[in-house]
């Protein structure tokens, strides 16, 4: 019986593979609050990444708590990017108007009729409470 050999280098491919997990995992959760849509693709990648460097990690000896990291935030930011685009997906014809009469609005008052407007529109289709909960939320 042989022993494994480990190529050159292997220690730190290894240590690439998990820093690579965690800071696509963040910048997906970064991109999740900016670009939902985006975010949502960059934390597929960032779970994929820290998915891979489980075996990575674990072949070379070394600790897989920075992959597991990325794997949980990655997780999260899949969530709340997924959750932010079918929010936006269900509520596009009234953020089409809300952006339409923001342009034609002129002065402040004209600006929070239009807020108005569309708070009351997205209270018709979405269930009761929501609203409440994003009262102070202005898109």
């Amino acid at each position: 019986m042989t022993t494994p050999v480990q190529a050159p280098g292997g220690q730190q491919l290894a240590e690439s593979a998990g820093r690579r997990a965690i800071w696509l995992s963040v910048a997906a959760l970064a991109m999740t609050f900016m670009l939902p849509l985006a975010g949502l693709v960059m934390a597929v990648f960032a779970l994929i990444a820290g998915i891979r460097a489980l075996p990575i990690l674990r072949g070379a000896g070394r600790s897989t708590g920075v992959a597991v990291g990325g794997i949980v935030v990655s997780t999260l930011s899949l969530m709340l990017s997924a959750g932010a685009t079918a929010m936006q997906l269900y509520l596009m014809d009234e953020y089409s108007v809300y952006q339409e009469c923001m342009r034609g609005a002129g002065t402040v008052a004209a600006k929070e009729a239009c807020f108005s407007q569309f708070r009351d529109a997205a209270a018709a289709k979405l269930p009761p409470g929501v609203i409440d909960v994003l009262g102070s939320v202005q898109p």
